[in-house]
Parts: C-alpha cells; sequence; structure tokens
C-alpha cells in the first residue's frame, strides 16, 4: 500500500513564524502591562511614574507568567524560523555555485542564535544589528520587483530607528535621564515590529515562486512529477485547456542547473543522479562583482590614505622625538620603505620590511613620500568622479576605524598587536583587494571607455577643458583639502578636543569624545551623502557656488571663536562642508592637469607643498621657545585656518575668476555606483553608531579602596602617547594605573590631535576602565596638553594658560572632585623649560595662587615643575611651597628635577616611584593619601607627625602597593620594565593616631 503524500504551500511556513513571533512578544507585553506594569518600568536611575514603557528585556525576561509564556511561543518560533532561514536560502539559490545566498544564509542563522541573548546582553543586541546588515541587505537584493520596495521602506526604518535607540540609551546610561529608558524601549519594540514585518514579506516571495513542501515518498513524488511533464508537453503551446501554462515550479527551483538541464535525459528511476548537489565553492557571482570590487577599491583607498598621512608625521618624529632611539628610528624606516613597496602591487611582498632589523633608516622618509604617486595616478584617471567617491569613503573608513579602535588607526605603524593593532589583518585583506583589483576587467572600474589623447595619457571624461583654468587653481586648494580633512576630521574626537573646557556641576559642558564622536562622523557622512543627492547631480556647479563657501568659512569661524556645544556644531558644519566639496576640489586638480605626464606631476607636486607648508604652520603654533621662527606663529592658529579656508577657495567659481563647468554629474554617477555608495555609507554609519554603544563604558567610576577612603594619585609625563618603540602607550599606561589602583592619574604632554600625532586621544583606554576624564587644554589652546584622570566625580574644573612672556604656553587643569562628600581640589600642570627661568617664575606664581585661593580645601598637586628640591626663589620649589601653602609629598627626597606631589588637608601613607619602563623616559610617582571622614579636617599636621617613617607591615594591607614591581619578585618580568627605583621599595608613614582618622 503506498504511504500517504500530501504536499503543502511553502508559504505556510513563513505565516506560521508572524503569527507565532508576533504572539511570542505581544502577549507577553499585554501580560506584562496587565500584571506588572509598575515593575517593569522600574530600572537603575528611575521608575514609575518617570518611567511609564517596560523594555524588551523586563518585560520578556523579569516576571511570571510572561517570562514563561514568552519561552513557550518562542520556542515554538525557533523550528518556523530556521525553516525560513532554509527557504530563502533555496529561494535565492538560482545557482548553486553562488556564494552570495550562502552569506545569506549564515548571517541569518547568527542571527537567529544572538536574537536568543540580546533581550539580556548588549553584546548580543549589537551583533544582532551588525547581523542584520548583511541579512537585510541580501535579501532586498535578491527580492523580486514585487516585493523589493516594501523591503527597502521596512529596512530603512528600522535602521533609522537605531539612532533614536542609540541617543535615548545614552540618555539613560550615561546622562541618568529619567524617562528616557522609557523612550529608548518605544524603539526597541519598533525594531523586534519591523523585524517581524521584514521577515514576513518572504511568504509573498514564497508564494510567487510556488514553492511546496512535498511529505511522502520521493519515487511516487517523481513518477507524479513525470506523469504532469508528459501531461503538460501534450497541451498546444504548452498551455492546458484552460489557456493557463503549466511550470513546475517546485522541481525548477530545487535543483541546480546541472540538474535541471539533464533532467530530460535521464530517468527519474535513477533517482541518486537527480538529487541536487550542494556546491559550497568559492566563487563570486557575476552580479556582484562590481560591488566586490566597489568594496576592494574603497579598502585600497583607506589603505593609501593611512600611509599618506603617516610619512609626513613620522618624518618629523625620526628628526625630533625618537632622535636618540634607534629601534624608533628603524621603526618609522621600516614603515616608510615599506611604503614604497606597498604602493606597487607587484612588489607588495615589499611590506615585511617592517621586521628588518638594520635599515638605512636616515632616508627613509623621502623614499615614504613615493607613497603618494598612488593618488596622482588615481585622481589624474578619467574616472575622477569615481575616485573622489573612493577617496571619501576611505577617509570615513578610516575615520570610523579609528573610533573603534581607541582612536588608533588599527593598520598604522604606530600600534602592533600588543598596542591595539591589527596589522597582519590588514595586510591580508589589503593583498586580497590587489589581487581582486588586478584580476577584474580592464573596464569595470569607470564603466566607460577610456579616451586616449596624443601623449598617450587617458583623457578624463568627467572634465571640461574650456575654458582654460590655470594649473595653480587646481594643485592649492586640493593641498588645502588634504590638509584640512587630515588635520581636523580624520578623528572623530579631534573638533571635540577643540571645544572642551571641563566640568560644571558634575556635568561635562560639551561633548565627550567617546559618547559624541559619532555626531562627528555622522556630519561628515552626511555631508558625502549630500553629493549622492539628485540636486547634486543637475550641477555641480551648486557646491562650487560662492555661497556655500561663504557657509564653510562662516562654519570655520564659529569652530574658532567659540567653545563647547556652539563651537561644536560649528566643527560638525565645517565636517558637512569639507566632504561635500571632495568631488569639486579633485575634478579642477583633475582638469588642471591637463592631458600630459608633465601638468599633471606639476599639479599634484605643488598639491602636496601646499599640504606640507599647511602641516608645517600648524606645528609652529606650539612651536617650543627654542624653535627658529618660532615667534611668527606661535599661538597664531587663526592665520592656519585662514590660510587653508584662503587655499580652498580657490576652487569655487567666483566673478572674473575663469574656471571650467563641472560636468553634469548624472552623466558619470550610474545608478549602480550611487546604491553602492549609499549602503557602503549606511553601514559605515551603523558601525560607528554601534563602536560608540560597545566602547561606552557601563556603571560609576569607583575609587580602588572606598572603605579606608585612600586616594592613591600619581603624575607621569607620557611624552605624546609613543612607547620607546614608537608604538602607541595607551594600554603599558592602563596597566600600570590597575596594577597601582589609580584613583587620580596625571597625565602630560597629551595634547595628539595634530598632524605630527597622527590626531590621537591618550585618554580613550583610560575611559573603558572607569575614569571621569578631563583632558585640559585643546589644540587651539597651543600647549603641550595635560590629562586628569579621576575615580571621583568632578564638581567642577577649569583650565589655564599658564603666563609666558616668551609665548610658549603651558597648561593646567585645576578640577575640584567629589571625595566621599570631601571636595578637594586636584591641581595637574606643566611647567616651562629650563632655558626661561622668568617662565618659570611667573607659571609657578600662577600655580602658588590656585592652590593658595582654595585654602583650606584640601589639594594634591600633580606637576611638571623643572626645579631642584629646596631651591629659593625664584626658582618654583619655594613659591610653590610657600605661597601655595601645601606640603611636599618627601623633602628629604633630593633626587628630583621633573615630577613634583605636593599636598595639602590629607594624611600622606605613601610615596612611591615607578621607573619608566618601556613607556617613556620619565618616571612615574605616586602619592598615597587618607581623605579626613566627612566634615573633619587633618589635626595632626606638624612636621613631625607627618614624618613618622614605617614599614608597610605596620600598616594595614590597604595601603600596600603591589609587590609585583619590586626587582626581586618573579612578576616583575612582564611589567615592561617597570619596578620601585631610587628607593627600591615605596615608602610608608605612620598614620596620626588620632580619632578623627578612624
Amino acid at each position: 500500500m503506498p504511504s500517504p503524500s500530501r504536499t503543502i504551500p511553502a508559504a505556510y511556513i513563513a505565516r506560521a513564524h508572524t503569527v507565532l513571533g508576533s504572539a511570542a512578544f505581544l502577549i507577553a507585553l499585554l501580560l506584562g502591562l496587565l500584571y506588572h506594569y509598575k515593575k517593569l518600568c522600574k530600572n537603575a536611575i528611575a521608575a514609575w511614574p518617570e518611567e511609564w514603557f517596560p523594555s524588551v528585556s523586563a518585560t520578556v525576561g523579569d516576571w511570571y507568567p510572561e517570562r514563561n509564556i514568552f519561552q513557550i511561543l518562542i520556542a515554538f518560533t525557533s523550528g518556523p524560523r530556521l525553516a525560513l532561514v532554509f527557504l530563502e536560502y533555496l529561494l535565492h539559490s538560482k545557482d548553486w555555485n553562488s556564494q552570495f545566498p550562502v552569506v545569506i544564509f549564515i548571517s541569518g542563522i547568527l542571527r537567529t542564535v544572538t536574537c536568543g541573548g540580546w533581550v539580556s546582553t548588549i553584546f548580543f543586541m549589537i551583533s544582532y544589528i551588525v547581523l542584520t546588515i548583511p541579512w537585510m541587505v541580501g535579501c532586498i537584493v535578491s527580492a523580486p520587483n514585487q516585493t523589493r520596495k516594501s523591503r527597502i521602506f521596512v529596512a530603512s526604518t528600522f535602521f533609522l530607528s537605531i539612532i533614536p535607540l542609540v541617543y535615548f540609551y545614552l540618555q539613560h546610561k550615561v546622562h541618568k535621564v529619567p524617562g528616557a529608558y522609557s523612550r529608548y524601549s518605544l524603539f526597541e519594540w519598533s525594531l523586534i515590529a519591523l523585524d517581524i514585518i521584514f521577515d514576513s514579506l518572504t511568504e509573498d516571495e514564497i508564494r510567487l515562486a510556488n514553492l511546496q513542501l512535498f511529505v511522502g515518498d520521493p519515487a511516487a513524488r517523481l513518477a507524479d512529477v513525470g506523469t504532469e511533464a508528459t501531461k503538460s508537453t501534450q497541451s498546444v503551446d504548452g498551455q492546458n485547456e484552460a489557456g493557463t501554462t503549466v511550470i513546475n515550479s517546485t522541481e525548477a527551483s530545487l535543483k541546480p542547473k546541472a540538474a535541471r538541464k539533464s533532467s530530460a535525459k535521464e530517468s527519474p528511476a535513477k533517482g541518486k543522479g537527480n538529487k541536487p548537489r550542494f556546491s559550497f565553492k568559492l566563487q563570486i557571482p557575476p552580479s556582484w562583482k562590481p560591488f566586490i570590487s566597489f568594496i576592494s577599491s574603497v579598502y585600497l583607498s583607506y589603505i593609501f590614505l593611512v600611509h599618506l598621512h603617516l610619512p609626513h608625521p613620522d618624518s618629523l618624529l625620526f628628526f625630533g622625538l625618537a632622535a636618540g632611539d634607534r629601534r624608533s628610528r628603524a621603526g618609522v624606516a621600516r614603515h616608510t620603505l615599506s611604503d614604497l613597496a606597498f604602493r606597487d602591487p607587484d612588489s607588495i611582498l615589499g611590506k615585511i620590511t617592517r621586521g628588518i632589523n638594520d635599515v638605512k633608516y636616515f632616508f627613509a622618509p623621502g623614499f615614504g613620500c613615493l607613497s603618494a604617486k598612488q593618488a596622482v595616478t588615481n585622481w589624474a584617471a578619467p574616472d575622477v568622479e569615481y575616485q573622489s567617491i573612493l577617496t571619501a569613503l576611505g577617509f570615513l573608513l578610516s575615520s570610523v576605524l579609528k573610533q573603534a579602535n581607541h582612536s588608533n588607526n588599527p593598520v598604522s605603524p604606530l600600534v602592533n598587536s600588543e598596542s591595539g593593532g591589527y596589522n597582519k589583518i590588514g595586510f591580508v585583506l589589503a593583498v586580497l583587494a590587489i589581487y581582486e583589483h588586478h584580476s577584474r576587467e580592464a573596464q569595470a572600474a569607470s564603466g566607460q571607455p577610456k579616451k586616449t589623447s596624443q601623449k598617450g595619457k587617458p583623457t578624463p571624461s568627467g572634465t571640461v577643458t574650456s575654458p582654460q583654468q590655470h594649473w595653480l587653481t587646481g594643485a592649492i586648494p586640493l593641498g588645502s583639502l588634504i590638509f584640512i580633512l587630515h588635520n581636523l576630521l580624520s578623528d572623530s574626537s579631534t573638533l571635540i578636543a577643540w571645544n572642551w573646557t571641563g566640568y560644571n556641576n558634575y556635568q561635562p559642558r560639551g561633548p565627550v569624545p567617546h559618547l559624541h564622536g559619532s555626531l562627528t562622523f555622522i556630519a561628515q557622512a552626511f555631508g558625502f551623502l549630500f553629493t549622492l543627492t539628485p540636486a547634486s547631480w543637475k550641477s555641480t556647479d551648486l557646491l562650487a557656488h560662492p555661497f556655500w563657501f561663504a557657509y564653510g568659512s562662516a562654519a570655520t569661524a564659529v569652530l574658532y571663536t567659540y567653545r563647547n556645544w556652539l563651537g561644536y556644531i560649528g566643527g560638525l558644519n565645517l565636517g558637512i562642508f569639507m566632504m561635500s566639496i571632495i568631488p569639486i576640489v579633485l575634478q579642477r586638480a583633475s582638469a588642471a592637469a591637463g592631458s600630459t605626464w608633465e601638468s599633471t606631476g606639476k599639479v599634484y607636486f605643488t598639491a602636496m607643498l601646499v599640504y606640507c607648508l599647511l602641516a608645517a604652520t600648524s606645528i609652529w603654533t606650539v612651536a617650543y621657545a627654542f624653535v627658529p621662527g618660532g615667534v611668527y606663529l606661535r599661538e597664531r592658529i587663526d592665520i592656519v585656518l585662514i590660510l587653508q579656508m584662503a587655499c580652498l577657495s580657490l576652487a569655487f567659481k567666483w566673478p572674473g575668476l575663469k574656471l571650467p563647468s563641472l560636468p553634469e554629474r548624472k552623466d558619470i554617477l550610474t545608478p549602480a555606483l550611487l546604491s553602492y555608495s549609499r549602503i557602503t555609507l549606511a553601514c559605515l554609519t551603523i558601525c560607528s553608531l554601534t563602536a560608540t554603544i560597545y566602547r561606552t563604558p557601563t556603571g560609576f567610576p569607583q575609587p580602588f579602596k572606598p572603605g579606608p577612603r585612600i586616594i592613591n594619585a600619581g603624575i607621569w609625563t607620557v611624552h605624546f602617547g609613543l612607547d620607546n618603540e614608537g608604538r602607541d602607550s595607551q594600554r603599558l599606561v592602563r596597566n600600570v594605573a590597575k596594577d597601582m589602583e589609580l584613583d587620580l592619574l596625571g597625565l602630560l604632554e597629551t595634547d595628539l590631535h595634530r598632524v605630527v600625532f597622527g590626531n590621537r586621544d591618550l585618554s580613550r583606554v583610560m575611559v573603558e576602565m572607569g575614569y571621569y576624564v578631563d583632558t585640559g587644554p585643546g589644540p587651539a589652546s597651543h600647549t603641550w596638553g595635560c590629562v586628569l584622570l579621576s575615580k571621583f566625580p568632578i564638581i567642577n574644573s577649569t583650565h589655564h594658560l599658564l603666563p609666558s612672556p616668551n609665548g610658549e604656553l603651558a597648561p593646567a587643569i585645576e578640577a575640584v572632585i567629589d571625595a566621599w562628600g570631601t571636595p578637594v581640589t586636584v591641581v595637574v600642570a606643566h611647567n616651562g623649560q629650563e632655558e626661561d627661568p622668568l617662565d618659570r617664575e611667573l607659571q609657578s606664581t600662577e600655580l602658588a595662587r590656585i592652590m593658595a585661593a582654595s585654602h583650606p580645601r584640601p589639594v594634591i598637586f600633580l606637576g611638571y615643575v623643572v626645579t631642584k628640591p629646596h631651591a629659593p626663589r625664584p626658582s618654583p620649589y619655594e613659591i610653590l611651597i610657600k605661597d601655595g601653602r601645601v606640603h611636599d609629598i618627601d623633602e628629604d627626597d633630593w633626587d628630583r628635577w621633573c615630577e613634583y606631589i605636593l599636598y595639602r588637608g590629607l594624611y600622606r601613607t605613601s610615596y612611591a616611584r615607578i621607573s619608566r619602563g618601556k613607556v617613556t623616559d620619565t618616571e612615574l610617582q605616586i602619592g598615597q593619601f587618607v581623605v579626613p571622614p566627612y566634615g573633619t579636617t587633618v589635626v595632626e599636621d606638624s612636621k613631625e607627625a607627618r614624618y613618622l617613617r614605617s614599614a608597610k607591615e605596620d600598616l594595614p594591607e590597604d595601603h600596600w602597593f603591589t609587590m609585583d614591581y619590586y626587582d626581586y619578585h618573579p612578576n616583575n618580568v612582564k611589567k615592561s620594565g617597570h619596578h620601585y627605583h631610587v628607593f627600591g621599595t615605596p615608602l610608608y608613614y605612620k598614620i596620626p593616631q588620632s580619632p578623627q582618622v578612624l
């Protein structure tokens, strides 16, 4: 007896998934609102009525019975969910050799797994959103015309909802705003609804494809299919009696092409030969080769921009800061020589020169500059419009990667695997991208036939050469564009540092890097997106109008004039302006280059010369007192801003300036190119928001030892965040701070938001360790820079530019921290150089005034002073001690010169000096203090009471510093060369036996 069989429409599975998934969340929400409404609205910040709507995690995971019913229904949903993903794979697999459906299938499976954890863990939620990108994009690209518009609308709404979701989450988590979590919850629920709606559209696609599920004997089904095929061939012209074409879509869609071609020749009885074979051969589908080529080109643009920006600052470091360290010079040389090899894909293996230990590094900076040849080739190519898009996206990719990697470019030679680098991964991706670039067809990049001039050089197809423009009008703006992008926009936190002024009433006065860096990126992305809108297609002259330049100039003026949020908004508008004119400036340069290699070399050499001159000018604004010519540009960042905008103005169509009309971009930007650009831009924006969520620390910073009210305070001159090997030192500083349990840490020489230092933020790793951060006076203040890291809330902070008649400004931070209810003034300062005693005298006088003005409040001074202990006036020591009304941490320590720790109104219990190790060339000094109980002051403050020296064993263990930093300890070999030096051990002091100390 034949077994019963049944054919079921596969669309029922999609419907079951929609019904069960919707029911799981809706029923849990309704039950939660009915039984536990107020309890579900309660969170760590506020409760009902400030919070008025429950989150997804609280609704489905906190209370009975909604949790149990949700788990039961979601378990029923898992089967249709996995089946739906598999049906999507079958639906998209028109060719088994296509790898793209496999990508969709894998992302769908991973989304299903992460969906099980995102209701309670932020990591799973971020992973789910990231995996949604390939899932939704893949489904949209593969969707038929009947459902594609609906999928695009739902997916766009889904991703746009992430922006307010992140905003309200930060308002709740960081700013502790009551009611913000309820608004966040609304968008969280909307993502659930939009996700279900998006997947429900699969039902329509399955119906259109007439996919069916057969349950029963496969041989019987094959026989039925053969019978149906025979009947269909007997109809006239392939039609049945009703005139409807008979199509066996089930078998046609479930077989690979090879099987379908041979099905007419093979007998169904053979069975095994008719089974579809799943082939996962790594082969790019033809329809996706243009997009893969586009992504490869974007990545190569990113690689080039990273290396283009590095030879210049590296050469300065080579001849200046690292001049005394042979290892640093060799490392820079290996990098720049590798650039020379990297510019030629045929010599890609030359990148391994980074491993060479002995090279002629004195010539390396010059050779490294030859890497700019690749940009000249690209920007003078016939498809300059296409190259401008690659340049903009490569620049944005660099920015988002720096944001996600603690302001360090992951493929930069300034980082390795120990300091946050991913050089090997970047290298492998570069090799793959170069291989793809060389394997693509000659016309794949531009999509247009090349026109060859008489000289043999491709003639730009998107430029107009009449009337003829002077070559300087193309060269000078290009150099200015590169400089502005590098100096102000290459890191999302640079504009924030420009406008930072500290804290007021426990809150930052302006944006902070780890929270608001995404706003900088979004502004840049919006500026680039503006070049891809229909308004800009009609005529690029719209963006070349003088009014648009006036907008950019006004934004620059606001950035320079104001601080905090208003100044930052000016910077955001400058970011919009700069990204929008990248195509214009590159087209002007391409038109000015003409059709000969001689004119091309002249234009692009001049552009790089302008870039170098502007970069040197910006560095000269913080020139040391002994630098020749420093007096003319020191502290004159306004001159730099005026020069850069004046150079940029030549790209705009001023009355009387003969410039050719730019081409209509609608003839150049194909729909495919616009689509690829927007998809890439959307993905980068989502990555930027995701990086912000992932890098935002959770919870409040907490002191290491709150019980005994101990404060460990350190001062360290980190010399611009480069260790002795020329690598980023953030993680090394973090390790020492963690080992020594530092509650306060003053870092000096930290202004890295300049081209010479790679536009970095030295505090990004420490923020994630749990510190409040005041980054001190910004780049516009022309200082060496100083940073205060505090485990205690910062009530208020003020930035000072210490007096200097010769113009070499020294920075200082005056902050009031809340130490268990007791306000404590903390001063972090960097005095001037030994060569100028008047500077040091005036600066010390001002610092003493600041400390004296806060009397009788407790004070901790952490500074770079440059004086001998007990030196009389006009040396800084006596001025600070007597006029500032403070004590030296240990006046018997005569072996000091730069760094000093002073204090008042606290009990000093320990003093340690840690060797520099590999972090820098300056030691770390640490002072340990005990804060008197709230409402009391220090009673025993005589010299005898302050110098009751003690062995550590006579003090409670809470006061002991780690044993790992003793030379003889086995773990000391793991501490990067750090150890207790000078005394060989921390110095300890007895606590006065007073009831007010206990």
